[in-house]
C-alpha cells in the first residue's frame, strides 16, 4: 500500500494515470494558494483557498514522510533524514505561515508576520510536478563541474574589473561595494546607468568588461542547454529500448 502511494506522489510515469492525476492536482493547488498573496489579501474567499491548500500540503507532507523509506532508500533512518532535504523544507515552509496565528495586538510578535512572506515558496513545490523542471534539476547535477568553474571565473573576473575601476576612478566609485555592483550590472550587460565611469580610461574598461560579460554569460547557458538536450536523448533511448524489451518478452 505504502508503495503504491509513494508511486503516486512521485512524478508520474508515462502509464500511470492515478499519480498523473495526482500531479496535476497538485500543481492546481500550488498555484491558487499562490492567489491570496498575488490580491494581497487573507480574508473572506481567500483565506479559505489559503487554509484549504494548506490543508492539502500537510497530506502531501504527511504522504512523503511516511513513504521517505522508499524515496531515501535508508531504511528506518529515511524518516529521520527526509524532514532535513531540500524540497522537504520547502513544503514545510509552505505551510507554516498558515499554521503560526500572529496576534496583532502585540509588538514583540509582530516579527513573526515575516513568515507570512514564507507562503512564496509554495511556488518551488511546482518542481515536484514537472518533468521538465527535473530533467532541468538533472542537467544542473550532471553539469555542476562545469557551471561552478564558469561561476569562479565570472565571480573572478567581477573582483578584477571591480579593483581596477575602483583604481582608475575612486571619486566615482567611493566604495569597494560600489565597483563590485558596477563591475556586476556591467559583466552581465544590464547597466542600469546610476553609477558608471566618467573618463576614458573608465569607459574602455567598462567596454571590455561588457564584450567579456557577453561571452561569460552565454557559456552557462550553452552548457545548460547541450546537457538538457542530452538528457532529454538520453531518456528517449530508455524509453525505446525498455519498449523493446517489452515487445520481447510479449513475443516470447
Amino acid at each position: 500500500m505504502r508503495k503504491r502511494i509513494y508511486e503516486i506522489i512521485e512524478v508520474a510515469a508515462d502509464n500511470d494515470i492515478a499519480s498523473k492525476i495526482y500531479d496535476v492536482t497538485m500543481l492546481i493547488v500550488i498555484f491558487l494558494s499562490l492567489v491570496p498573496i498575488a490580491a494581497k489579501r487573507s480574508d473572506g474567499a481567500m483565506a479559505i483557498v489559503d487554509v484549504a491548500a494548506t490543508v492539502v500540503f500537510i497530506i502531501d507532507y504527511i504522504l512523503r514522510l511516511t513513504t521517505a523509506d522508499y524515496k531515501l532508500q535508508k531504511g528506518r533512518l529515511s524518516f529521520v533524514l527526509y524532514p532535513i532535504t531540500l524540497m522537504a523544507i520547502i513544503d514545510l515552509l509552505a505551510i507554516l505561515p498558515t499554521l503560526i496565528p500572529v496576534s496583532g495586538t502585540l509588538r514583540v510578535l509582530k516579527v513573526f508576520r515575516l513568515l507570512r512572506t514564507l507562503r512564496v515558496f509554495r511556488v518551488f513545490k511546482v518542481i515536484r510536478y514537472s518533468k521538465s523542471i527535473a530533467i532541468i534539476f538533472d542537467v544542473f547535477k550532471k553539469q555542476r563541474d562545469s557551471l561552478l568553474v564558469v561561476c569562479g571565473l565570472a565571480v573572478g573576473y567581477i573582483l578584477v574589473s571591480a579593483l581596477i575601476v575602483i583604481s582608475v576612478e575612486p571619486d566615482t566609485f567611493p566604495t569597494f561595494f560600489d565597483a563590485i555592483y558596477w563591475a556586476t550590472v556591467s559583466l552581465t550587460t544590464v547597466g542600469y546607468g546610476d553609477i558608471y565611469a566618467v573618463s576614458g580610461a573608465g569607459k574602455v574598461i567598462t567596454m571590455i568588461s561588457s564584450i567579456f560579460g557577453i561571452a561569460i554569460v552565454a557559456l552557462p547557458a550553452g552548457i545548460i542547454t547541450a546537457g538538457y538536450m542530452d538528457e532529454l536523448n538520453a531518456r528517449k533511448r530508455d524509453k525505446a529500448n525498455n519498449g523493446d524489451s517489452m515487445s520481447d518478452k510479449v513475443s516470447h
